[in-house]
Parts: C-alpha cells; sequence; structure tokens
C-alpha cells in the first residue's frame, strides 16, 4: 500500500534532464518520492552556518524552491562554517550574499532571499511554504511562529548550533508517512522442512507530534529526566540555559566577551539548575558555530525535511541533541502533559 499523491504531486512531470540528475534518488526513494521534493516549497530562516548546510543538502535533494530568509549582515564569525557567503561578502546581508553559491547548487529549483525581519512576518508569508525550518531565534518567536504554521498545516522545524553542541525539534502536527515492515513469509515446501522468506510491506502509519511549547514546558528538574543524565549527558540542560541566555540579553555568548560571557552562563545555570551536571567545560564550548557541528545537525535537519516531504519513513521524535562531550547526537521524545 503506497501513499496517496496530492493532485498537485499526480500532476507533475519530471523532465528528461531531472531524471538524469536525480537517478540515484529515484532508485533510492522512489519516483513518486521525488515527485513531492518537485513540489515541495522550503522556508530556511537564519543563514548562519547551519542555515547554510541545510539550504545546501535541501537544495541538492531537488526541492521546487527555497526561500533563504535573513535581515543580519555577514561576520568574520560567519566565515567559520557558513560557505555559501563569499569573503568578500563581509557586511552584507547573509540571505542575498548566499545566493549565487546556493544557485550554483542546483540551477533546477528556484532561489530566492528575503531581507525583511522575521518577527514582521505574519500568518499570509508561512502559508506559502510545505516546511518552515528557523534557527537563530528566541523561544518567544519559534513559539509564535510554532503557533501559526500549525493553525495553517504547515510543518516546523526549530533548530540551532551553538559552538560544537546543537539541537533541532520537529513539529509535524499529524504526520503520515509510509514504512516498509519486514515480515516473514512461508515458502511452501511440501518435501522438505519449512523454508522462510523475509518481504517488505509498505504499511501506512501516522504520528501525532506535539507543539513546541512542550519543549518550554519540559521539566529539566524532574526525576524522571535526571535519571537518564548518565546515559545521555547533560545536552538538553545545556539547551535550556542558551536558550534562557539568548532571551535574557537579546543575542548568544560572544568569543569577543568570552570571560562575561561565561559568568552569565554560569549564572543561569545556578539560577535554573542548582548543583547540577552542568559542568564550566561544557558551557566553554558553544562560542560561534563550529563546521563539524554544523555539518552533523544540519545533516540530521535536512534529512529529517526530506522524510517529511516525501512521506517516507518515520521522522524522528522529536527533540534531537548533539552533545559535544560525546561527539554523538541522541533524541528525546517530549510529550504533551
Amino acid at each position: 500500500m503506497g501513499v496517496e499523491m496530492d493532485t498537485k504531486e499526480a500532476a507533475v512531470e519530471l523532465t528528461e534532464a531531472e531524471n538524469e540528475l536525480y537517478d540515484r534518488q529515484i532508485r533510492l526513494w522512489g519516483l513518486e518520492s521525488q515527485k513531492r521534493l518537485r513540489t515541495a516549497k522550503i522556508l530556511i530562516a537564519g543563514l548562519c552556518g547551519l542555515g547554510a548546510e541545510i539550504t545546501k543538502n535541501i537544495i541538492l535533494s531537488g526541492v521546487n524552491s527555497v526561500k533563504l530568509l535573513d535581515n543580519k549582515p555577514v561576520t568574520e564569525a560567519d566565515f567559520c562554517s557558513q560557505f555559501l557567503a563569499a569573503r568578500e561578502s563581509l557586511n552584507t546581508n547573509r540571505a542575498e550574499a548566499s545566493l549565487v553559491r546556493a544557485r550554483a547548487l542546483n540551477p533546477m529549483v528556484d532561489i530566492s532571499a528575503d531581507r525583511e525581519p522575521l518577527k514582521e512576518k505574519t500568518a499570509e508569508f508561512f502559508d506559502q511554504f510545505d516546511v518552515v525550518v528557523v534557527n537563530g531565534e528566541t523561544n518567544e518567536e519559534l513559539l509564535r511562529i510554532d503557533t501559526i504554521c500549525r493553525e495553517l498545516g504547515v510543518k516546523f522545524i526549530a533548530t540551532d548550533v551553538w559552538g560544537t553542541f546543537g539541537f533541532y525539534f520537529a513539529s509535524l502536527q499529524k504526520h503520515s508517512y509510509v514504512e516498509d515492515v519486514i515480515k516473514h513469509k512461508i515458502v511452501s515446501n511440501p518435501d522438505k522442512k519449512k523454508k522462510y522468506e523475509t518481504v517488505s510491506i509498505p504499511t501506512q502509519r501516522e504520528v501525532d507530534y506535539p507543539a513546541y511549547s512542550v519543549w518550554l514546558d519540559f521539566d529539566i528538574t524532574a526525576p524522571s529526566y535526571l535519571r537518564k543524565l548518565k546515559r545521555n549527558g547533560p545536552g538538553v540542560l545545556l539547551l535550556s540555559v542558551l536558550q534562557k541566555f539568548r532571551s535574557t540579553h537579546q543575542r548568544d555568548p560572544n568569543y569577543k566577551t568570552r570571560a562575561a560571557d561565561l559568568k552569565l552562563l554560569r549564572g543561569i545555570r545556578d539560577e535554573l539548575l542548582p548543583n547540577s551536571a552542568l559542568s564550566d567545560e561544557a558551557l566553554g564550548t558553544i562560542f560561534a558555530q563550529i563546521s563539524p557541528a554544523v555539518a552533523v545537525v544540519g545533516g540530521v535537519v535536512a534529512q529529517e525535511v526530506i522524510k517529511v516531504v516525501t512521506k517516507m519513513e518515520a521522522p524522528h521524535r522529536n527533540l534531537f541533541v548533539f552533545d559535544p562531550e560525546t561527539c554523538a547526537g541522541y533524541f528525546e521524545t517530549i510529550e504533551a502533559k
């Protein structure tokens, strides 16, 4: 049983050039999935290094269009990981500075830039997209956008990287997808013992993803969570401290004011998490976006966007954390209370 195609997807026919360019992808996930990608419209807000990595992967997959939104200028810190903006673009708009190299990745994708502040965007703006990916924003702004997207039926992903630490949260509402279920089939053989062969059966699934607000309500001091610290490490605690820092100071910790910002971070940690497992060393890993962390988190986010659009395989649920201490990522399932 396959996924039913929307009218716009069924009407799409790939050109000869597209069939040739996406041949390996079509063989991997099928023609119907590639058609869904061909109609998908994606917004990527925040063209830091993480935004550039997500942009690259999504453009290469063959979506219909990508809108790059950012009202900030290119800074020297961007050159640690923002490979779409050329060196000579310093102090120019980050979204516009990323256009030339982004378009060169795949001329078949419609790529445009928007330099207006995200805070000024209303429901009418978000309604034109299938998936909205936002990084570099406060919890308050992420909650505002997620609320709008849920009312419109638009899939939403919040993500970020600080130094070598990163996360994403998927707010996908009711999401339908096809999962291959492996079953054992008896091969009839009257003269000998029964033989079995495995068969893959495409099966329709549906999962209800909660809103971004469930992360804001998540109790990081709950005993049920604290028991997981030994296994997973303090990544969720670090995320809480960093988001509190951003909301309080309307900026991120800066390497130019490292000593002062570490003091502020320790103060937030001690306020939120007295006697916590979050060490001073962990707080020292979060200055400027580092390329390896951007590559990992950006790759995972883009993979999840592709899953959402193609409706093949289950997207992960629902909070992903990349921990710099272990150099590994893990998932926490955050449920509504």
